[in-house]
């Protein structure tokens, strides 16, 4: 959990346009978020290596604000802002031209009785069910899941549609989250394209998420008709039109060895043929002093207009330093059918705020 540094922030009544005598509603305002920055060498899918000092190692760096206002009657408004940075340049972004609010840009409302509904731009539920169930969590430098169900995998084509389109953000999107049942939520989002002369173009999905004691387990699905903008995925590959996954995910701890697993099915919808992909993860964390060793393997095969196979691998050690900060040392190892081999190694800090 990350540790937040909380101020409240009084709410004139001149401010707010109150007459005299006039009830005052509770707000507060949090500033938070992470740095995380790793020395190390990348060897990317049928490249060369290259050695640097990096970002986002372990999770991507950020910082955000988010704020409520109580409206009675268990009623709050809610606002969250969220943006990634690149502490190795200072850039701001995960990469160049990326929005600047990436991360979460919304503003709703969240009720004791009937949950929240946000509008903005939303985290799809979908990415948070990959993320929850591996040990690596939101790595894009180190977590196998990760790799297989949003980064490419070096080749063209409909063999290069390996893991998802449609960003781990969602513009134009509103989300509906049911409060706690028992341990159950469950989530749901649509994501507008916003374009004259594409009307269906669009994005939707959802999630169950279950934590009760030692065990967790989620299902998420989405389809996505565009990648940035509508009409897009015809320019990725001719005949494109729509892609489907679906994952399932599980973790047990035992107290020495907390267990992860992941199943993922993944549809994309071409003209000229589709192209399916099956596979999933599994993955070990184990306290080892006041630290972790980390451990994950995945496994995507790809059929139907692309045969290709993937398999990746990394392990880490994940040292905790305070409640704040932690610093890491990790190997990843990634093949794709013909390709050459490509790693990652190095060591990072990370501080959260």
């Amino acid at each position: 959990m990350q540790l937040k540094r909380r101020f409240s922030l009084a709410v004139l009544a001149a401010a707010a346009g109150l007459t005299a005598g006039a009830a005052q509603a509770q707000s507060s305002v949090t500033l938070y978020g992470q740095v995380d920055a790793w020395a190390g060498a990348t060897k990317n899918l049928g490249q060369d290596r290259a050695w640097g000092v990096n970002s986002g190692g372990m999770s991507t760096s950020y910082w955000g604000m988010k704020g409520s206002e109580d409206l009675g009657n268990g009623l709050k408004a809610i606002f969250t802002l969220e943006a990634f940075f690149r502490p190795d340049t200072g850039k701001s972004g995960r990469f160049d031209g990326d929005h600047f609010f990436a991360r979460n840009s919304f503003v709703g409302l969240q009720s004791n009785s009937w949950g929240s509904i946000k509008l903005g731009r939303n985290t799809p539920p979908y990415f948070v069910s990959t993320i929850l169930f591996n040990p690596f969590i939101d790595s894009y430098t180190f977590s196998p899941m990760v790799f297989h169900t949003y980064l490419g995998n070096g080749r063209s084509g409909a063999a290069g549609i390996s893991g998802l389109v449609g960003d781990s953000g969602w513009d134009n999107s509103i989300m509906y989250s049911t409060p706690d049942m028992g341990g159950l939520t469950a989530n749901l989002i649509y994501g507008a394209g916003e374009q004259a002369g594409h009307n269906g173009q669009n994005k939707w999905g959802g999630s169950l998420l279950y934590f009760r004691g030692n065990f967790a387990a989620t299902a998420a699905f989405q389809q996505v008709r565009y990648d940035g903008a509508p009409g897009d995925l015809n320019s990725l590959v001719a005949g494109f039109s729509r892609q489907t996954a679906g994952q399932l995910g599980a973790t047990y701890d035992f107290g020495v060895v907390k267990l992860y697993g992941q199943y993922q099915y993944i549809k994309n919808t071409i003209s000229t043929g589709d192209a399916k992909s099956n596979g999933g993860q599994l993955g070990v964390s184990i306290p080892v002093g006041p630290g972790a060793v980390l451990a994950s393997y995945a496994y995507t095969k790809t059929s139907g207009a692309a045969d290709v196979k993937r398999n990746t691998w990394a392990v880490g050690y994940d040292y905790s330093l305070s409640k704040r900060t932690d610093v890491y040392a990790a190997y990843f190892r990634d093949k794709v059918s013909d390709l050459s081999t490509a790693d990652t190694f190095g060591v990072g800090i990370r501080a959260k705020f």
